[in-house]
């Protein structure tokens, strides 16, 4: 009867040994699955962040070329110098915030 009883206790630690391990593999996969996915929302965040910036640079300078052209007379001009503008600046912001272009001096501090 003793031998049954340690037998039975024997079959059902290994039985929950394995039930344990099944269950750490499955949170192993769930925290892959987690890691593989706030990679992906970084993508996505650093997507629109760039794409916002480049949009934006492009419609301030149509808006203030539009501006330019209703005060002061200068027809097409002002749009098509401010708008070209603004689409410089929008692709030096974007490679700014890529990393591709390194950030601008500030000249008040002493270079060492």
């Amino acid at each position: 009867m003793a031998d049954d009883r340690e037998e039975s206790l024997e079959q059902r630690r290994r039985q929950l040994e394995a039930e344990l391990a099944s269950k750490r593999v499955d949170d192993m996969k769930e925290e892959a699955r987690e890691a593989s996915a706030e990679q992906s929302r970084k993508g996505y965040a650093q997507a629109m962040k760039l794409s916002s910036e480049f949009i934006s640079a492009i419609v301030v300078g149509a808006v203030l070329g539009y501006l330019l052209d209703r005060f002061v007379g200068t027809a097409p001009w002002g749009l098509i110098v401010l708008l070209l503008l603004g689409f410089c600046a929008g692709v030096l912001n974007v490679l700014r915030a890529a990393g591709k272009v390194a950030q601008p001096l500030d000249r008040r501090t002493p270079e060492k």
